[in-house]
């Protein structure tokens, strides 16, 4: 029997955040599945074999669609982040959501392409919002079809992720296969990655707004650091946000890891929430990273992060390439898995399908 890779499809891609951390654990990743066009493109740079494909997954071709695009090949997992907002507490957590049936279309593409495994992704409140409804629904399509389907909250700063963040994983099993047992931690609140030892070796930008592509001019004093360099001779998307005089005032009031409530009276009311006028801390993993909101500032320069320092917060790596303007970069980052936590999910699955190595 002639061995092959294994194979996988990253429904609801975005950039490909998820499916680059499976990239790099050893998957052939065939197809990210989008209808951000943009987002697609910013895909199929980064995931130089495999193919973007903009299908809106509310469409009842789509599925057929998708198969058509694979052309006969195997797919051993599909990964799938459906959109969010439907479930999020920051979303307007309408049960009718149209969004908030996109999961359906990861069970109807399992029933066609019958793979070992496949993987939801979601924000935490998917467990529990609606009385738990999503949750048992997913269980019950996962019995059905012949899956052991495990979940579990994992926090990103865990698995090396220099940023607080916890994601619902539901990773489906064919039964055969067992029942998945989620990755150990790697890290604990003593050892997490912090900010400083994340982007404290990228440029500034006190003097310029910086460049799309740029010099370093510095060496990494991280291994984190070192780890995210990657490689790379030049540092892409980095450039700094021009605020004005009076948000940079203000901003120069928040300390270390305080926010809108370490503001005097009167200084910066025009937003009072909870996020408002955060600075990340030099010493602890970064706040969750927004879709570029303009709520969190660089732990020591008074300014919003660029897309780089954020993209190294999410651990993409620094020769990852986000293409766009600055908005559309914003949100790809924001919105992704992070990689690094993709890849930990990812060496785990191949433990249960490929047990002798990568390729089957």
């Amino acid at each position: 029997m002639n061995k092959r890779s294994l194979n996988a499809i990253d429904l609801f891609s975005g950039c490909g955040g998820f499916s680059y951390g499976f990239q790099q654990a050893g998957f052939n990743v065939l197809l990210g599945v989008d209808n951000d066009s943009m987002a697609l493109k910013t895909f199929e740079k980064n995931h130089t074999k495999s193919k973007g494909l903009n299908v809106d997954l509310h469409e009842p071709t789509s599925i057929e669609v998708i198969i058509k695009n694979l052309k006969g090949q195997k797919v051993d997992v599909i990964i799938a982040g459906p959109p969010c907002q439907g479930f999020s507490l920051t979303g307007t957590r309408n049960e009718n959501d149209r969004r908030n049936t996109l999961f359906y279309s990861v069970f109807d593409l399992a029933k066609d392409l019958n793979p070992s495994v496949f993987v939801i992704e979601n924000v935490p409140g998917i467990a529990t919002l609606y009385k738990g409804r999503v949750k048992s629904e997913i269980l019950r399509l996962s019995e059905t079809l012949g899956y052991n389907c495990s979940s579990q909250v994992l926090f990103a700063p865990d698995y090396g992720v220099p940023q607080i963040r916890k994601r619902m994983f539901f990773v489906c099993l064919k039964k055969e296969l067992g029942e998945f047992k989620f990755p150990s931690p790697l890290y604990d609140e003593r050892n997490y990655i912090t900010c400083e030892q994340a982007i404290s070796d990228l440029p500034a930008l006190t003097d310029e707004l910086g460049h799309e592509i740029m010099p370093y001019n510095q060496e990494p004093s991280t291994d984190y650091q070192k780890k995210m360099r990657n490689g790379s001779r030049v540092i892409f998307n980095h450039v700094a946000t021009q605020h004005t005089e009076l948000v940079k005032s203000v901003i120069a009031l928040v300390p270390e890891g305080g926010n809108y409530r370490n503001l005097p009276v009167g200084i910066g009311e025009s937003r009072r929430f909870h996020e408002a006028w955060t600075r990340y801390h030099s010493q602890k993993p970064s706040r969750t990273i927004d879709t570029g909101h303009r709520n969190h500032f660089h732990y020591k320069w008074n300014r919003v992060p660029t897309v780089r320092e954020n993209a190294r917060l999410q651990s993409f790596p620094d020769d990852f390439v986000f293409v766009g303007n600055k908005t559309q970069q914003n949100k790809q980052v924001g919105n992704a898995v992070p990689p690094l936590l993709g890849y930990h999910v990812a060496k785990q699955i191949i433990k249960y399908i490929a047990p002798d190595g990568k390729e089957i």
